[in-house]
């Protein structure tokens, strides 16, 4: 059982504090977090937030029943357990989605700012005894929301009229591909889906947000009014697997009319001052094997990345269940595919699900990606441990030959790493490997102040701004016979580095990733000598901030550049290595190094030593992480292929 004081010493509110890992049951080390401090009121804010993604709620789920794909965990009898089927394709109990919200109330209700609510909020439609009607998919969604007013909404609220004025904190949702029947398929808007869910989740969409959403699904919120916005993308008109929509270079497309919107929206929020976080449900995988994003949109998505990057903070997504991080490279941006003057080809539409079996493949291809990220050269004098770099100008020097450092900077973009930018992807909370939710910090620095000294009237010129936008685009349609391409203006030449890149107020410092082991939960409400204490609880998984593996400063570029790298190297520095042994040996990485100096005695002593594998243990970490630890350490390293010494 884990109690609420336990849970806020994870989150940072004691001042320092051991982490261990409790998958791989390995120390990652003692670092102090810094300690954030208690709220004197509640007006201020905590500089936390929750991300939440695919519940998948089935009130089907029978406790007992077969775990088998054509059972569901609906029919016969198996090991599905009473807070769901771990390791498996079922749904999420009642019990489990209960279960979760009181821990929520109980744990995080007080110390968190905002809620980002990343879709799939009905069950699969994965029984065929039991077809999905649109009535169940919209009853879930119902449901999910009044859990949501459990937990987050006012207690005094009766003579209130407003409806979005019914919770202490804003919640964000978002469309997912399940949220729709078939799934998958979503039209152009208006259409049913926009105006029911304009209804199911009026209390989330502000009044102004309204015709956008009921035109498209798309809507943004101001979670710290005057400073940050989240923007509730509807990526299911980016999905490649959505045949109803045809990419987002063409102006008939409801996807070249988001982006469109969004670019309008972001120009406004960089005129006032203010920030924004792009979520949604399907991230902009892009491999081999997955290509979840017609390829238009992930390249106009990377250009607004990129354009407003003084603006962005980070996007959040989910849908694929695995716990990652993918990066946008600038330099395969394709301005001809952006214009809509060259048609890309068409990638073969993909299944929406993910399995280990994929989930690996894809996993493999982003590490190869990875492998060519140009590497870190020695830091530069004055560069601080952060990754905060003193400004130079390297044309002082006439014909000075460029050092490795400088060259290392130009290929990533410069000292901030503007060459990339970050998509989040959390893991679920359906059990396809166990349930997560995870607690983002944010730097608050000087926000309260600020707030005193902005125009407070800025909500309503946005909205008209976006409007005299859509009338301008009107008119240029009637009056040009061929579509000119509209770029998103960059930041200012003059202007510092975006939050992504640089620490200042609204950067992501980190995140503490929480799961629940219903391996071990099942088994105790399962025994017959349950104690009467025992209690459903998620429990620390990591935190970047005190993870010696991953080593994550921030959540800056930078840092992710650093990390990606670190595990696309297949023969890694010894600071990232361990060995997998296969036999008796007596000593690892002291060998590694002492046998640097020592060649002879070095291939003495080999003979006396069973064969091993070296693992890159920022690889291993990172696969043991995107799976949530449900995957066995011997499976990871024979999936995985670690390299033989």
């Amino acid at each position: 059982m884990i109690s609420r004081h336990l849970v806020q010493f994870w989150l940072g509110t004691t001042a320092s504090y051991c982490l261990a890992n409790p998958i791989l049951q390995k120390p990652l080390g003692s670092e102090s977090v810094p300690s954030v401090s208690t709220p004197a009121d509640a007006s201020e804010l905590h500089g936390r937030f929750l991300h939440i993604t695919d519940l998948h709620p089935d009130r089907f789920y029978s406790y007992g029943s077969s775990t088998d794909s054509d059972d569901a965990c609906h029919w016969g009898q198996g090991s599905a357990g009473l807070y769901g089927a771990e390791k498996t394709d079922c749904d999420s109990p009642m019990t489990l989605v209960n279960a979760t919200f009181q821990w929520i109330a109980e744990n995080l209700r007080d110390s968190v700012d905002f809620v980002v609510w990343t879709g799939d909020s009905a069950r699969h439609d994965n029984d065929e005894l039991i077809p999905r009607t649109e009535d169940e998919v919209i009853g879930l969604n119902k449901l999910l929301v009044t859990k949501f007013v459990e937990v987050f909404g006012k207690e005094d609220n009766i003579n209130d009229t407003d409806p979005t004025n019914d919770f202490i904190i804003p919640i964000v949702p978002n469309f997912g591909n399940n949220d729709i029947l078939p799934h998958n398929i979503f039209t152009r808007g208006p259409n049913r889906w926009t105006k029911d869910y304009i209804h199911v989740w009026r209390n989330f969409i502000p009044e102004e947000q309204r015709h956008s959403f009921e035109r498209g699904g798309w809507f943004f919120v101001e979670v710290i009014p005057n400073h940050l916005a989240v923007f509730s993308l509807n990526t299911l008109y980016f999905f490649n697997s959505n045949p109803a929509a045809d990419g987002c270079a063409k102006k008939s497309e409801p996807g070249y009319e988001q982006f469109e919107w969004l670019r309008i929206q972001l120009q406004f929020l960089r005129q006032r001052g203010m920030k924004a976080i792009l979520m949604g449900h399907v991230p902009p995988a892009r491999t081999d094997s997955k290509h979840s994003w017609d390829e238009t949109c992930w390249q106009k998505y990377t250009l607004w990345l990129q354009q407003y990057r003084d603006v962005i903070v980070g996007g959040l997504y989910g849908h694929m269940n695995i716990d990652h991080f993918m990066l946008q490279d600038t330099e395969q941006l394709d301005m001809t595919v952006i214009a809509g003057e060259v048609r890309p080809e068409k990638q073969l539409r993909e299944s929406s699900e993910y399995n280990i079996q994929s989930s690996a493949e894809y996993l493999t291809e982003l590490r190869d990606g990875w492998s060519k990220i140009p590497e870190k050269a020695k830091a530069l004098p004055g560069e601080d441990r952060e990754g905060t770099w003193p400004s130079f100008n390297l044309g002082n020097e006439k014909k000075r030959r460029k050092s490795s450092q400088e060259h290392f900077l130009e290929k990533i973009g410069g000292q901030w790493g503007e060459r990339y930018s970050a998509t989040l992807v959390g893991a679920s909370v359906v059990p396809n490997y166990y349930p997560t939710m995870r607690v983002f910090e944010y730097n608050t620095t000087g926000l309260r102040q600020a707030s005193r000294n902005i125009d407070t009237g800025g909500r309503r010129g946005i909205m008209a701004s976006a409007s005299l936008g859509e009338s301008q685009r009107h008119s240029e349609s009637k009056h040009s016979k061929k579509h000119r391409f509209v770029k998103p203006k960059p930041p200012s030449k003059s202007q510092p580095p975006g939050p992504a890149y640089s620490p200042q107020p609204l950067s992501l410092l980190g995140y503490t990733q929480l799961f629940a082991n219903l391996t071990k939960i099942n088994a105790a409400f399962a025994s017959p000598r349950t104690s009467p204490t025992a209690k459903f609880a998620y429990e620390l998984e990591y935190n970047t901030r005190n993870d010696s593996i991953y080593g994550l400063v921030d959540l800056t570029m930078r840092n992710y550049i650093d990390l990606a790298a670190r595990i696309g190297k297949y023969r890694p520095k010894e600071d990232d290595l361990t060995f997998d042994i296969m036999g008796d040996v007596e000593d690892d990485l002291h060998m590694l190094k002492k046998n640097k100096h020592k060649k002879n005695k070095h291939k003495k002593k080999k003979k006396h030593h069973k064969k091993r594998k070296i693992i890159n243990q920022v690889w291993f970490t990172f696969v043991n992480r995107a799976f949530v630890g449900a995957k066995d350490e011997e499976s990871i390293r024979d999936q995985f292929g670690m390299a033989d010494d």
